[in-house]
């Protein structure tokens, strides 16, 4: 049984394997109504539990459109209806779904809920996201960047503003992937120490950099996320602001960045916060492609999953 826990947690040559497969998946669609059901529907007669603790707009979506043109069936749960941990334990709560679906996808708050919810659950589990990572993300990520410029291996990524948990799975990313990282935001919000060690220790040249003008001056890809998660006070959400705003990407930091370097985000963005508009619908940006690839990329998660 396979999950799809973090990148790291997957070996490398399984995901590369899961980018070719979402890449066949992704021609074979080309010019298809969205409706329309893959040729070979390997998810036929399959069921998915979809869980939702965290709001989602492209998790959702993609995850059920994708499970639907694969043939299977969706069911979709939210934290509130579940009371996941709260009226019933992790374990059972995974034991009991087990019996019902041949898979389940969870998007949740701590990795502690993800990895119990997997240590229990006898169908493989899939992180939608957790606030240490975003491994489905990632593989969409790295799916677009060489749709554009070929193999990431040996390419630089520079990431702008709070060392979240997309950043961190970038980092993990790094190691598998074999691209190197600059981090370029305030020294309180920077990823964690040792998973910033691990990845040099690995080979991947990490670096810190506060200046962000320079921090861009040799990046390949430029990635931002929002300043605020789902949940913060209105307090923190003012002091990450103050915090955050040298690290815009705007029209003067992509000037310091290689003419051909790209601009991603995983949405939703605030306009005019971490990214400005001119920059997102510009032409570096590939935001929408990557919204497009999480669908054919978890596909690709789910079918190696399951093993189809």
């Amino acid at each position: 049984m396979r999950h799809f826990l973090d990148i790291h947690r997957t070996d490398p040559g399984d995901l590369r394997a899961i980018l070719e497969n979402a890449n066949a998946m992704k021609t074979a669609r080309a010019g298809r109504p969205k409706g329309t059901p893959d040729d070979d529907l390997p998810l036929a007669g399959r069921m998915v539990a979809l869980i939702f603790e965290k709001p989602s707009t492209r998790t959702r979506v993609s995850f059920d459109m994708g499970v639907r043109q694969m043939g299977g069936g969706t069911m979709v749960l939210s934290g509130a209806e579940m009371q996941l941990g709260h009226g019933e334990t992790i374990a059972d709560t995974a034991r009991v779904l087990s019996r019902y679906v041949d898979l389940i996808m969870i998007r949740t708050f701590g990795e502690d809920i993800l990895h119990e919810m997997a240590e229990h659950a006898s169908v493989p589990v899939i992180n939608g996201l957790t606030d240490n990572s975003h491994p489905c993300q990632i593989m969409a990520d790295v799916m677009t960047f060489e749709e554009h410029r070929g193999p990431i291996a040996g390419k630089r990524v520079a990431w702008m503003g709070d060392g979240n948990n997309v950043a961190q799975s970038f980092l993990h990313a790094a190691v598998s992937f074999g691209f190197d990282f600059t981090f370029s935001g305030p020294v309180q919000l920077d990823p964690p120490e040792a998973l910033v060690k691990a990845a040099r220790e690995a080979g991947c040249d990490v670096r810190i950099e506060r200046d962000p003008e320079r921090a861009v001056s040799d990046a390949d890809l430029v990635v931002t996320d929002t300043w605020v998660s789902m949940g913060d006070a209105e307090s923190s959400r003012q002091r990450r602001h103050n915090l955050l705003r040298p690290f815009q990407v705007n029209e003067r930091l992509m000037r310091a960045a290689p003419d051909d370097a790209l601009v991603m985000h995983c949405l939703p963005a605030h306009r005019g916060e971490e990214i400005t508009d001119a920059v997102l619908d510009g032409p570096r940006s590939v935001v929408f492609d990557e919204a497009e690839n999480r669908l054919h990329a978890q596909k690709a998660v789910v079918r190696w999953c399951l093993g189809v």
